[in-house]
């Protein structure tokens, strides 16, 4: 899709940087998130025939399991802006053998989606991106049946994620980082403040809104060169070295690879994440 409207600088990002390199680790991104994804289906209590709209639905996991659960009565419609990651998805519901799930390359903040007509309204990591987070979920909620359920998961603030903090400190030894965004900024940690979050759900017309905390541990990789080579291309890391000349590239990795030692086991490299899941009724 092009780059326009008010989400413009992320369908760039999506399309160009962040979507390829999610598609070329899909294996590893997919065992990554999927636990925590589970738990936001758990939440979201998808049932035989309903219609679900999956938001930011990237590369079709959550899409694929979502149209499982509704059986083929129900039907699911995943939305994303990243044409590549939209491409695996499709692949994957083909292999899967699925007629009930759909995919349509679209911002979800301003698409024009059919008016009062899905039961719920799913997402795993892929609403905190929306330059107007109010403005998004007006519109999904308009796309929901009165009762209508929505249910996400997203990131708590970055100081609680050490999957992602300790690679960018160690990371900070090694280039000059730029100072953090204010808070809110679209990006991975944009729903971090419960309370705002909170409130753009209710300011977009949902009721009985829950912000449940859950933490876990999560798996970058089973050998420590292979957690850091991972750490250095996906995520807050990898966009920072986007432009980096390839010895600040191997320093980075260095650093990130000493910093993760100590979090070697029996498992793998693991290192603590903190999640909201967040559920809402459409009024």
């Amino acid at each position: 899709m092009e780059a326009t409207g008010p989400n413009a600088e992320q369908i760039e990002y999506w399309n160009k940087q962040a979507g390829p390199k999610w598609v070329a680790e899909v294996t590893r991104m997919d065992a990554l998130i999927a636990p925590l994804g589970q738990l936001a289906q758990e939440a979201a209590r998808p049932r035989p025939g309903e219609r679900v709209l999956d938001v930011g639905c990237g590369t079709g996991q959550t899409s694929v399991q979502l149209a499982a659960k509704v059986g083929p009565t129900g039907s699911v419609l995943g939305v994303d802006i990243s044409t590549p990651m939209l491409e695996w998805a499709r692949k994957r519901a083909r292999d899967a053998g699925l007629a009930n799930v759909q995919f349509e390359n679209a911002d979800a903040q301003t698409h024009a989606l059919p008016a009062s007509h899905f039961d719920l309204c799913f997402s795993r990591f892929g609403v905190m991106f929306f330059i107007d987070p109010l403005a998004a979920f007006k519109n999904l909620a308009r796309a929901l049946k009165p009762g209508g359920r929505v249910a996400f998961v997203c990131w708590q603030p970055f100081l609680q994620n050490a999957w992602v903090r300790e690679p960018m400190l160690a990371l900070s030894k090694v280039v000059q980082l730029p100072p953090p965004p204010p808070p809110g900024t679209p990006g991975p940690f944009a729903f971090g403040d419960g309370e705002r979050t909170r409130g753009i759900l209710e300011q977009a017309g949902f009721s009985d809104v829950s912000l449940a905390g859950k933490t876990a541990e999560l798996k970058l990789g089973q050998t420590v060169d292979e957690a850091s080579a991972f750490a250095v291309e996906i995520g807050p890391v990898g966009a920072q070295l986007r432009d980096a000349p390839e010895s600040t590239r191997r320093n980075a990795a260095a650093a990130i690879r000493e910093a993760l030692a100590p979090h070697a086991g029996p498992q793998g490299v693991t290192l603590g994440c903190a999640v909201w899941i967040a559920t809402g009724t459409r009024k």
